[in-house]
C-alpha cells in the first residue's frame, strides 16, 4: 500500500497519463489531412482514367466507323456511356475533334482522327459558396489519336 507524503513536491516533468491524450491529439491532426487526401486523389484518378477512357474510345469508335452519320452517333453513344460510367458531370466535360492533316471533311479516308476530353475535378467538400468550388477545381485533359482506314466511306 502506497502511502501519500503531503510535503512531497509534484515533479512538473511527470508525463503519467497524457499519452492518450496526446494519441487523440495527433492522431485527429495526422488522419484528417490524410484522409482528405486520399479523398482528392480517387476524384482525381476517377476523373483523369474517365477522360482517358472517353478520348480513347470515342477515338476508335469514329475511326473504325462506315460513314460520318455512323461515326457522329457512334462517338456520341460512346462518350455518354464512358461519362455515365465513370460519373462524370456532362456539364463541365468539353470533347473536340480534329483530324490530321486538316481536311475539309473530318473523318476523312487516311487521315487520323484526334479527341480531346477536357473536365474539372472539384475537391471533395468544397462549398459553392463565393465560387469556391469553381476557383479550387482541377483541371483535367486527355488526348487520343486513331488512324482512319485509307478505303473508309467506299463501302
Amino acid at each position: 500500500m502506497r502511502r501519500w507524503n503531503r510535503s512531497a513536491r509534484i515533479d512538473p516533468l511527470d508525463e503519467e497519463g497524457s499519452a492518450a491524450l496526446e494519441f487523440i491529439v495527433a492522431g485527429v491532426l495526422l488522419l484528417v489531412p490524410l484522409i482528405y487526401l486520399v479523398l482528392t486523389l480517387g476524384a482525381v484518378q476517377e476523373q483523369t482514367l474517365g477522360a482517358e477512357a472517353a478520348a480513347r474510345h470515342t477515338a476508335r469508335v469514329i475511326g473504325q466507323a462506315e460513314s460520318a452519320e455512323a461515326a457522329s452517333a457512334g462517338g456520341d453513344a460512346v462518350l455518354a456511356s464512358v461519362m455515365r460510367e465513370y460519373g462524370m458531370d456532362p456539364d463541365t466535360v468539353g470533347v473536340g475533334i480534329t483530324c490530321a492533316p486538316a481536311a475539309a471533311a473530318c473523318p476523312s479516308a487516311g487521315a487520323t482522327v484526334i479527341v480531346t476530353v477536357r473536365t474539372k475535378v472539384s475537391l471533395p467538400f468544397m462549398p459553392p459558396i463565393f465560387g469556391l468550388d469553381e476557383l479550387a477545381a482541377i483541371p483535367v485533359e486527355a488526348q487520343s489519336a486513331q488512324k482512319v482506314s485509307r478505303l473508309w466511306g467506299s463501302g
